[in-house]
């Protein structure tokens, strides 16, 4: 009995590891395409190049019309930076409100605040560009940043409120019989225990703002302001001869950033789903 347990046990995970293998070989193959010659890219199937170069790096990071991909980097990292900020701050203020204080018409706010995330992003596109072409922000960063300081992501407050809703009230009682307010409470008391879900929160919008494409190809047209994903597509032309090697040189870089961020904090990123929702 014993036996067969083993045995289906290792049978199992024996599956499990060839089902992840070949959920990584679409990466595995793109690093190794940026090392090969553009010749042998779509020639040569084996995982291991047989000829290296570096030339595909050099030459996407040379960039566009004068603009190095360095650049790219940078206003990627500005606006998923300054969306990072924008969501745990104005998303855990919102969270707080509505898992600690009682208002006027507290359930139909919250519930409002739910229907926005079934509301695929497709639907409000067009509203959402006619204001900001009105405001004068198409061509910049604010229609990617401001949003985010308005606590318009609705999934992170959901999360938070779930959090804040697992901790003791009696924390709350004891800060206010020492004579603490609310906005005391929420920065001693609220805000510390709250970490785990800032940083889930805080990855989460990370590697969502610098994967974002559509947004980025809706709002900016000037390639000063182009984020990687933007030099990225630029690099391909269907209509003519693309630069597959510094194509996909360019992509192997870009998920530097997002996997260096997710196993730094993947521990903490665990925490913060597993604990979210416990009473």
């Amino acid at each position: 009995m014993a036996y067969q347990t083993v045995y289906s046990k290792a049978i199992r995970h024996l599956v499990i590891i060839a089902l992840g293998l070949l959920m990584l070989y679409p990466v595995v193959w793109l690093l190794s395409s940026s090392f090969k010659p553009n010749s042998m890219i779509f020639t040569d199937t084996s995982l291991w190049p047989k000829e290296f170069t570096l030339e595909h790096y050099r030459n996407g990071w040379r960039g566009l019309q004068g603009v190095s991909f360095g650049r790219f980097f940078a206003n990627s990292a500005f606006i998923s930076i300054m969306a990072v900020l924008g969501n745990v701050i104005t998303c855990s203020l919102a969270a707080y409100a509505f898992g600690r204080l009682d208002f006027k018409l507290k359930g139909l706010w919250f519930g409002l605040m739910l229907i926005t995330i079934m509301l695929p992003y497709h639907v409000t596109l067009v509203p959402q560009y006619i204001i900001y072409n009105y405001f004068g922000w198409i061509n910049s960063y604010l229609p990617l940043i401001v949003p985010k300081w308005l606590a318009h992501d609705s999934f992170f407050i959901l999360l938070m409120v779930q959090f804040i809703r697992g901790i003791p009230k009696e924390l709350d009682e004891s800060a206010t019989i020492d004579g603490c307010g609310q906005g005391q409470i929420y920065f001693r008391i609220v805000l510390p225990l709250l970490v785990p879900a800032l940083i889930t929160t805080s990855i989460f919008t990370f590697m969502w703002s610098w994967d974002d494409f559509f947004s980025q190809m809706i709002y900016l047209n000037k390639i000063d302001l182009f984020t990687v994903q933007l030099g990225i597509r630029s690099l391909f032309d269907p209509s003519g001869e693309s630069d597959w090697g510094a194509l996909l040189a360019m992509s192997v870089l870009s998920l530097v950033p997002v996997l260096t961020i997710f196993f730094s904090f993947q521990r903490y990123f665990l925490e913060g789903i597993a604990t979210t929702g416990l009473k």
